[in-house]
C-alpha cells in the first residue's frame, strides 16, 4: 500500500472530507493547517463515514495495532507511516460484571497514543514543505505521546505544558527529543500559550481536543472492546471526562458500529469527573445542553489532574453523546481516587491517579444485576507515582 505525502486521501470514504464546525457549519479543507473554526473559534469535526464495515471475522490477520480497523479510518493504514504498534491493550475482569481495559499498556503509557498516532501520521503526510514543527498543550500524557510519535515520525515538537505537570512526564517527553515550554497557571493558561504559537507560519497545532483525527483514533479503544468481546459491546462504557477525547472516540464508534448494524444496542455512556472539577457533571444535572458563560476558568487542585478541564470546548458535544446513550455522570472525590490507586495496585495494576477514576466510580457504583461495565485504565502509574496522602 502506497502512502502519499502530499495529500490525504480518504481510507474508505470516496467523498472528499472536510473539516466542518458543528456550531455554525463552517466548512476548511484538511489539507489546511486552520486548527478552529476561523467564524466562531470552535474545534473541528470531520466528515468521514465509513464506506464499508470493519470485517470482524477476517481481523485476526491483520496488523496488531489499531490500523487493523482501516475501514473506520480516515487515514488509510500504513505501509511507510507511523505506528509504535499502539493499540490491542488487554482487556482482564474485575469484578463478576465490571472488566478493565488496561490502556496503560500503550507504547508511551497512556491511551493518548491512539489519537496521537493519528496527528503525527496526518502532520507527516501534509509534507515537510508545509510543516515546519509540531506545537501541543498537554497536562502530561498527551505531550508524551505527542512527542514520541513525532520522533516516530521525524517531526521536530514542541510541548507546553503547566508548570506543575509531574517531572516524570516533562522528563519523558524530553527524552523523545520534543521541546518542553512550562507554563506559569494551570491547564487553561498553557492551552492558551500553545494556541498562540499555533497561530505562527508552518505549524501544525496537534491539539487533542480541536483536531477531530484524535477521536477517530481514540474510537479504536471501542472497536477493540467489540473486537474482543466477539462482536458486542458491554452494557456500559464508563470513561473519564476532561476533555472528552476519549468519550468522543467512543461515541463515534458506538454509532458508527449501530449504523452498519454490527451491533443492535447501544451501550450507555458513563462519564466520570473528580468532584472537585466537575463542571460537565454539574450542567448535566442541570439539564444545561452546554455550559454556562459565565463558567470558572480557575483550576482547583485535584489528584485526576489529567480531566481537570474547567471548561472544555467541546462541551456540548460531551452532554450531548452522553444523554442520547442513555448515560450520566459520576464524580469521585480525592479519598476515593487514593483508596482506587492502591486497590488497583494490590490487584496488580498500577496505574496513575487520573487513570484510576472510572474504577473509583464503579466501586461506589457498581452496575445493576445482569449488567456489565468496562473501564479504561487510561495511564501508568509510572508517570506519577503513588497519590499523596
Amino acid at each position: 500500500m502506497t502512502i502519499p505525502t502530499a495529500s490525504i486521501p480518504p481510507a474508505a470514504s470516496p467523498a472528499p472530507m472536510t473539516y466542518r464546525c458543528p456550531a455554525d457549519g463552517t466548512r476548511a479543507p484538511v489539507e489546511s493547517l486552520a486548527w478552529h473554526c476561523p467564524t466562531c473559534g470552535g474545534p473541528w469535526d470531520l466528515d468521514f463515514t465509513p464506506a464499508s464495515p470493519v470485517p470482524l471475522n477476517s481481523l485476526t490477520a491483520r496488523v496488531n495495532s489499531l490500523w487493523r480497523y482501516e475501514e473506520a479510518l480516515p487515514l488509510a493504514g500504513p505501509a511507510a507511516g507511523v505506528t509504535l504498534g499502539e493499540g490491542r491493550t488487554p482487556l482482564i475482569p474485575l469484578t463478576d460484571s465490571i472488566s478493565a481495559k488496561l490502556d496503560f499498556l500503550m507504547p508511551t503509557l497512556s491511551f493518548k497514543d491512539r489519537g496521537a498516532v493519528m496527528l503525527a501520521e496526518l502532520a507527516r503526510r501534509l509534507g515537510p514543505g508545509r510543516v515546519a514543527r509540531v506545537v501541543a498543550d498537554s497536562s502530561g500524557n498527551a505531550g508524551t505521546a505527542i512527542a514520541a510519535y513525532c520522533a516516530r515520525a521525524r517531526l521536530p515538537c514542541t510541548v507546553y505544558v503547566p508548570e506543575a505537570t509531574s517531572p516524570k512526564k516533562t522528563e519523558q517527553i524530553r527524552a523523545h527529543g520534543a521541546h518542553v515550554t512550562l507554563i506559569p497557571g494551570d491547564r487553561e493558561a498553557t492551552a492558551v500559550a500553545a494556541r498562540t504559537a499555533a497561530g505562527e507560519p508552518g505549524t501544525f497545532y496537534a491539539s487533542h481536543v480541536h483536531n477531530p483525527y484524535f477521536l477517530h483514533g481514540t474510537k479504536t479503544y471501542v472497536y477493540e472492546l467489540w473486537e474482543d468481546l466477539g462482536g458486542r459491546l458491554p452494557d456500559a462504557v464508563v470513561v473519564p471526562a476532561g476533555n472528552g477525547t476519549l468519550l468522543l472516540g467512543a461515541w463515534l464508534a458506538i454509532g458508527e458500529l449501530h449504523a452498519q448494524g454490527l451491533i443492535t444496542g447501544r451501550p450507555a455512556l458513563i462519564a466520570v469527573q473528580a468532584k472537585a472539577v466537575s463542571p460537565l457533571a454539574a450542567a448535566f444535572r442541570a439539564g444545561a445542553q452546554d455550559l454556562p458563560g459565565d463558567a470558572p476558568h480557575r483550576t482547583p487542585p485535584t489528584l485526576a489532574e489529567g480531566i481537570a478541564i474547567p471548561r472544555p470546548p467541546r462541551a456540548a458535544q460531551i452532554l450531548r453523546a452522553v444523554r442520547e446513550s442513555g448515560g450520566t455522570f459520576l464524580t469521585v472525590t480525592e479519598d476515593q481516587l487514593r483508596a482506587a490507586q492502591l486497590d488497583l495496585a494490590a490487584r496488580g495494576l498500577f496505574v496513575e491517579p487520573t487513570g484510576v477514576a472510572c474504577w473509583a466510580a464503579m466501586s461506589a457504583h457498581p452496575p445493576q444485576e445482569g449488567r456489565t461495565a468496562v473501564v479504561p485504565l487510561c495511564g501508568a502509574g509510572a508517570k506519577t507515582g503513588l497519590a499523596a496522602r
